[in-house]
């Protein structure tokens, strides 16, 4: 037997159970996003640059109210599970639906703000809380 064939591993049922069992909730989230990204036709994260005109979808990691320049901003962390992406709100200070753990698919033009992805005041749409 060639050193290829002891090295793979063997398919099947009993192989992807023992990969589900070992691998971490997280880890499990993160490729069930990417699918999700993948299923939508949206653009992932980790592959936008600045300037760019995209359209990305995840969960919402977190929400704050935060001001920019005096004026209210409601900011919030999407993960698609490739990268983080903060999406910005200027001038509300709350959005009906939005809220850790909701989908989200959001499009616009992306900015980067001290080395991370920015949306700023992106058009969404809220994913249905049936497909959570």
């Amino acid at each position: 037997m060639s050193a290829d064939l002891r090295t793979e591993k063997p398919a099947g049922r009993f192989r992807r159970m023992l990969d589900r069992l070992s691998t971490s909730q997280e880890e499990l989230h993160s490729a069930e996003l990417q699918e999700d990204t993948q299923a939508t036709g949206c653009t992932r994260i980790s592959d936008c640059d600045d300037r760019q005109i995209v359209k990305v979808t995840g969960t919402l990691r977190t929400v704050t109210l935060r001001p920019r320049a005096g004026v209210p901003a409601l900011e919030a962390e999407l993960f698609d599970g490739t990268a983080p992406l903060d999406v910005v709100w200027l001038g509300r200070r709350s959005i009906v639906g939005i809220e850790p753990g909701r989908k989200l698919i959001a499009s616009g033009r992306i900015s980067m703000s001290h080395g991370r992805r920015v949306l700023f005041n992106p058009k969404y749409e809220l994913r249905p809380l049936g497909q959570e």
